[in-house]
């Protein structure tokens, strides 16, 4: 888990390919076209907080994108009112020198490639902007031939009451005052993996008497910097991990200190790795600084710690790479990356659950926590045999998961809890809901899950004084969702497959799995394949043999249900079960419930008349049909039970389902 995985994943993240080929000349907008991948891209650290208002930092995401070439452009577009983000496609020379460019709220700012340079000038966040990233970018040259100069604020990024912003993977040089200047209480900053070097003053934080900032600092390269690497002044918290500062000897520049908590700063250093500093570490009397983990090669002076500090994971979770390695991890993932060539590959991460203790968490929700918000290359967690008693959130700003089983059978991992739709919530805030019962919520795209059993085990016979007893066992509200090998178990509304909103997309690939239940114990408005599985039906809680397989949810003009190759089963009476009824979700007369059923075996427990309607809505306005099933539950075509024909199956094949999206184990 230390080491490159981590500088990978992040540089990955950065490696353009040819995309920017799609953005056309100067100033050209795409908006309407599908955004790039690094535009979708979230902070991780205190940028990905939820405060003031703001919930995390993403940025121009969801805006036009622009490439801008021209200083006049640049500004055009960094001051425009809404979400923007703007692709710097060259080198953009500032007039006058020092100017700085104003950033208004809600922006992406990044370079193409390499390419993307700002010369003799840089940004400025004013009060209240908030929500802006800047990326990939250099910025440089606005030095006047006077080192310690007191007479040009020329910053490459200063910020004043700003807030909610990440400053990642840039090369910052050569300015005439700071690289960054985080003044006047600018708070929920995260500055990542950039290259900070020849200068005087790198990089500061503070001006002001209040102690409110939150900054996260990491993965930086700090080289050929004299003073402020940086210097911390008032931060309410200051965390700074895996960050590289190197003075090498007999160069033109000598650091004077490294990282300086002043005032009543609270920092947190975190394996970060000193070569050749004077004074590494610094302290006022007043401020707090807990060290834990850091490497010092060829310091001398100062290498200071006192206080109680803080814990971080209380306000957000991320991954240590080992001190010891930071050097060749930062200095080959840090800075502006390059559109040239092949991308090296995000290497995976793994993280590791036991029950026992013998893994890095001893809970799956305490491994999900630990995934950085945004990451951009897989992270495997791997779960050792056990029956984990826990409700499992994977939220949306956390793609790339995959929940894998350790055991030798899908049976021996077990992920469950028993809450239903009418279970009260232990702090009084109501009941669940069906999508709240889950024990297992997927809200993240491109996730995946093997090798599990995942159970809502509510028990329906105990609790009949309660209203509700839709229990949920996966519930998936996310696009490119692969699940293979599980077993999900349930009564009532045990798989709902679902998306993040009526007009998102949320395609799932389910194979090779069982999933039990009785009624409407497959639902939702995803858009979803049910491939070589087991369907299998059981008996309601009074022992009645009564369902319905299926209760599709879908949009207009969307894929619902195909459910192929598979066998429908279950010792429950013969005639008794529907494969599926039209759900429109709070009577909604737009929607075009779909479920396919095709190439599947169908036991005698299926209903001749296999549809029928549901909540005022005939299930013959929908789309429900069956096409080459066997089993003595298949039965002929006819009003009741209508089958495709070969042209109309031609068009109801598994690619249909999927589009663009070819499932990949990872």
């Amino acid at each position: 888990m230390a080491g490159l995985p981590v500088a990978l994943a992040a540089a990955g993240a950065l490696a353009y390919g040819t995309a920017f080929g799609l953005f056309g000349e100067d100033a050209r907008t795409t908006a309407g076209a599908a955004a790039p991948a690094w535009a979708e891209e979230a902070a991780d650290g205190f940028a990905s907080v939820d405060a003031l208002g703001q919930k995390g930092t993403y940025g121009g995401r969801g805006g036009p994108v622009v490439t801008v070439r021209t200083l006049a452009d640049l500004e055009k577009y960094a001051t425009a009112p809404g979400s923007h983000v703007i692709v710097v496609a060259g080198a953009i020379p500032v007039n006058p020198v020092g100017k700085e460019i104003k950033v208004a709220s809600d922006k992406t700012i990044i370079g193409s490639g390499t390419s993307g340079h700002i010369v003799g000038g840089g940004f400025f966040l004013g009060p209240g902007v908030h929500n802006v990233i800047i990326r990939n970018l250099t910025i440089r040259d606005t030095y006047q031939g006077v080192w310690n100069d007191k007479d040009h604020d020329f910053d490459a990024v200063q910020m004043d009451g700003a807030h909610h912003v990440w400053i990642d993977h840039n090369d910052l040089r050569h300015m005439a005052d700071g690289l960054i200047d985080s003044r006047k209480d600018t708070s929920y900053v995260t500055v990542s993996w950039n290259r900070l070097g020849n200068n005087n003053k790198t990089f500061g934080i503070g001006w002001t008497e209040n102690t409110t900032a939150d900054l996260t600092i990491h993965h930086n390269w700090f080289r050929e910097t004299e003073q402020r690497n940086p210097s911390t002044d008032n931060a309410a918290h200051a965390h700074l991990y895996n960050n590289y500062l190197q003075d090498d000897p007999g160069t033109a520049v000598t650091s004077a200190y490294g990282n300086y908590a002043r005032g009543r700063t609270a920092m947190v250093l975190e394996n970060s790795y000193f070569q050749g500093l004077t004074n590494p570490v610094i302290k006022d009397a007043t401020a707090s600084l807990v060290q834990r983990g850091n490497v010092f090669s060829g310091t001398r002076g100062r290498n200071e710690s006192g206080g109680t500090g803080f814990d971080p994971r209380r306000f957000y979770p991320y991954t240590l790479d080992a001190a010891a390695d930071v050097p060749a991890i930062v200095t080959a993932g840090a800075g502006p990356r390059s559109a040239l060539g092949t991308p090296r590959a995000a290497a995976t991460r793994t993280l590791t659950v036991a029950k026992d203790g013998s893994g890095q968490f001893t809970s799956v929700q305490k491994a999900v926590d630990a995934v950085p918000a945004g990451n951009s290359s897989r992270v495997v967690i791997q779960v050792k045999p056990g029956t984990y008693r826990e409700a499992v959130k994977v939220p949306s700003n956390k793609p790339h998961v995959t929940l894998q089983g350790m055991g030798a059978s899908r049976k021996d991992t077990v992920l469950v809890e028993g809450r239903a739709s009418g279970t009260p919530r232990p702090d009084g805030s109501g009941t669940y809901g069906t999508g709240g019962s889950a024990t297992l919520a997927v809200e993240a795209d491109d996730f995946q899950a093997r090798n599990l059993t995942v159970a809502n085990d509510f028990d329906e016979a105990r609790n009949q004084h309660l209203t509700g007893h839709q229990a949920v066992a996966l519930r998936t509200a996310a696009d490119r969702v692969l699940l293979d090998a599980l077993i999900i178990s349930g009564d009532q509304d045990t798989l709902l497959l679902d998306t993040a909103a009526k007009d998102r997309p949320g395609r799932v690939r389910l194979t090779n799995s069982y999933v039990i239940g009785n009624v409407d114990f497959v639902f939702g408005r995803a858009t979803a394949v049910i491939d070589r599985s087991v369907l299998t039906l059981k008996k309601r809680w009074d022992g009645t043999s009564a369902g319905y397989v299926t209760a599709p949810s879908t949009p207009a003009g969307r894929k619902g249900f195909l459910i192929t190759r598979s066998t429908v089963n279950g010792d429950v009476t013969a005639g008794s079960f529907f494969l599926g009824r039209p759900w429109h979700a709070g009577g909604d007369a737009t929607l075009d419930p779909q479920t396919t059923v095709r190439d599947s075996v169908l036991s005698a427990a299926v209903r001749p008349a296999p549809w029928t309607d549901m909540g005022g809505f005939s299930w013959k306005d929908d789309r429900f049909a069956e096409y080459r099933n066997t089993g003595p539950g298949a039965g002929p075509a006819g009003a009741d039970r209508p089958h495709l024909t070969d042209a109309q199956a031609a068009d109801q094949e598994i690619a249909d389902w999927l589009g663009d999206w070819t499932p990949a184990a990872g």
